[in-house]
């Protein structure tokens, strides 16, 4: 089970964990032991809730892909231990970040000072350039 927050969890029947050889440069290690690991988690089949799920395909990341489905592959570590825990971490940043609700943002306009400041910085430069003009 992956606790998101208190009242928030995922159980362990919706994600898929299947370990796989790890690619790159390890030597023995790699050509024997199959310690990567592939996860997979299905957004729209899963008891997330709908604001959240709506979110997390929403994103525009590889990771998940066009179905729905988030796939996470971890291979950094050597034992298959570190790279589910880190697989699972990846799964609850993401999902953790999706579950933060985006401020609205509110227009606002420069205020009075901040206008002025803006207007004396331009006449400053114009009378830096309008000292390079030649004199007739």
């Amino acid at each position: 089970m992956l606790r998101i927050t208190d009242t928030l969890t995922i159980p362990e029947d919706e994600i898929e964990i299947n370990f796989i050889r790890a690619s790159g440069s390890g030597g023995q290690n790699v050509n024997k032991v199959a310690s990567a690991v592939h996860l997979r988690f299905d957004i729209t089949q899963s008891s997330l809730p709908d604001t959240c799920k709506q979110r997390l395909l929403a994103l525009s990341e590889q990771r998940v892909t066009r179905e729905g489905i988030v796939i996470i592959k971890a291979q950094e570590h050597r034992t298959q231990e570190k790279n589910k825990a880190e697989a699972l971490n990846r799964l609850y940043q993401m999902i953790a970040a999706a579950m933060v609700v985006p401020r609205n943002r509110r227009p606002t306009k420069p205020g009075k000072i901040a206008r002025q400041k803006r207007m004396d910085i331009k006449k400053q430069r114009g009378d830096i350039k309008a000292l390079r003009k030649r004199i007739p």
